[in-house]
């Protein structure tokens, strides 16, 4: 087994860094050139929303607690609960919202492009 690739949690600091409690579990390199892993349990309390925002890969994800609603540009929006996973696909302008009434909490794992922000907001 390899060690712990993430020696102190912190959290992400990228666009999203300032509205939800975000804390990084791993960040580590792939098989896949010019692509890394990070997995991040994020919090949400009831009524905030992320902001519209895109990720420079795959996002997979669980709902651990809560109510989220997943809404995507041109789509309808998603109403996810604990216990529900989603796939978001890279660059894909998204906006997630706790519904309340408690803080959702979601684990994501992203597979994105290597140096690149985790989150970068959309107009």
């Amino acid at each position: 087994m390899s060690p712990n690739p993430v020696a102190n949690r912190e959290p992400p600091t990228d666009a999203l860094a300032g509205r939800l409690k975000r804390t990084e579990l791993q960040h580590v390199a792939t098989s896949i050139p010019g692509r890394e892993i990070v997995q991040v349990l994020t919090e949400i309390p009831a009524g905030v929303a992320s902001g519209w925002h895109e990720h420079p890969g795959e996002e997979v994800g669980y709902i651990l607690a809560g109510t989220v609603e997943m809404a995507f540009r041109g789509h309808p929006a998603l109403i996810l609960s604990a216990g529900d996973p989603f796939l978001i696909p890279p660059r894909t302008p998204h906006n997630a919202r706790d519904i309340g009434p408690e803080t959702g909490r979601m684990l994501s794992t992203y597979i994105v492009e290597t140096g690149q922000p985790l989150a970068t907001f959309t107009d």
